[in-house]
């Protein structure tokens, strides 16, 4: 309605949203009216493509001898994890987060907005995480290539081809002549900004909903703000879907400091009349703070340190003591933090940089000491 160019992503096959928006969904982005489109991401369909980049780099490559074009991308099944790899580099090329400069702009000039609604909070919550996780396992795996025999005789063809077929480095069929230092610093580039992306607060915005009505729903929103904060994910707001009487203040005090709005229930019955809901009343806070957080340029940080008390603090929110573990390595220099089935590496200060002297949990927040 503000006359942004919107999309609308999907990546289950629940009939959820063609009912609500009264609207056929399918694997190319469908127009729902003039300023809404919807697309539902397959992994089925998305196997095919990179396969048939890896076959046109494999025929300058000649890696394979021709192997790959036997293989036919149709008869591929999915398997467990394609879903998220695949829904991942769609969106990369979507919203163009993993693309070089020199390399355009994209799809992402198509749209003002896009929002992506995903299979689940936990598979939501690693994709966002995965690129910055992702640099650590690159780490290991180039020092395994340039250290090891095999490493250095397969690896560099393999490089390059998954570089190339994945159209990470702007090299183009002038990839077949790059150094592997090269093809290892345009992935670590690419995962780079990846990162860097998620964390842009103008560019990427992350929101919980929740049912006020329901207490589990609102304990398991206030679960999966910790655990999207342990996986590195700057959380912009909270939404409560809530009954016209619902009492918000102390849901709301719950989830402070996110700003806080109610949306009202959506009558499943019929397809909603959505000038109706969006006038609502009820959907003015959700409104202002839809505009206020896609201003925002800073968000209340999740690790502070205090180097004359020498401590730091991890601000937690549905964990308890028990359910956090630290970890040293290097010498102190970091410190390993595990919760929610996350792990995160702090780096500490020089000032603060020793052994772990104790820990204590108060009001959501863990304060560690160092000694």
């Amino acid at each position: 309605m503000e006359g942004l160019k919107t999309c609308l992503v999907i990546q289950s096959q629940d009939p959820t949203a063609e009912h609500l928006l009264n609207c056929k969904i399918g694997t190319s982005p469908i127009k729902c009216n003039n300023h809404l489109s919807a697309v539902r991401l397959q992994t089925t369909k998305m196997l095919i493509e990179p396969l048939n980049r890896m076959k046109e780099a494999d025929a300058r490559l000649n890696l394979t001898q021709g192997t790959l074009e036997g293989v036919v991308g149709e008869e591929l099944g999915v398997l467990p994890g394609m879903d998220s790899i695949f829904s991942m580099l769609a969106l990369g090329r979507i919203l163009g987060f993993l693309r070089n400069t020199s390399q355009g702009r994209g799809q992402q000039d198509e749209f003002d907005i896009v929002v992506l609604d995903g299979i689940s909070t936990e598979e939501v919550i690693r994709m966002i995480g995965a690129t910055s996780k992702a640099r650590l396992y690159l780490k290991y795996l180039r020092k395994l290539a340039e250290k090891t025999d095999l490493g250095r005789l397969a690896g560099p063809s393999l490089l390059r081809l998954l570089d190339e077929a994945l159209s990470f480095s702007s090299g183009g069929a002038n990839a077949n002549v790059q150094l592997s230092s090269e093809v290892w610093d345009h992935l670590e580039k690419t995962l780079e900004r990846g990162s860097a992306f998620f964390q842009k607060l103008q560019k990427f915005s992350c929101y919980i909903v929740m049912n006020q009505d329901s207490q589990l729903s609102v304990m398991s929103a206030l679960r999966y703000w910790g655990c999207a904060i342990q996986a590195g994910v700057q959380v912009s707001g909270a939404f409560a879907f809530a009954s016209p009487n619902a009492e918000l203040a102390a849901t709301a005090k719950d989830f402070s400091p996110l700003p806080f709005a109610s949306i009202p229930h959506l009558s499943m019955s019929a397809h909603p009349n959505w000038n109706e809901v969006l006038v609502n009343a009820q959907s003015q806070d959700a409104r202002q703070l839809l505009n206020l957080t896609s201003k925002q340029t800073s968000i209340f940080p999740p690790v502070t340190f205090d180097p004359g008390n020498k401590s730091i603090t991890l601000f937690m929110p549905g964990f308890d003591k028990s359910e956090i573990k630290l970890f040293q390595f290097r010498g102190g220099s970091e410190l390993l933090v595990e919760a929610g089935d996350q792990r995160r590496v702090i780096q500490l200060p020089s000032q603060i940089q020793g052994k772990v002297g104790g820990a204590k949990f108060i009001d959501r927040n863990l304060v560690i000491t160092m000694r």
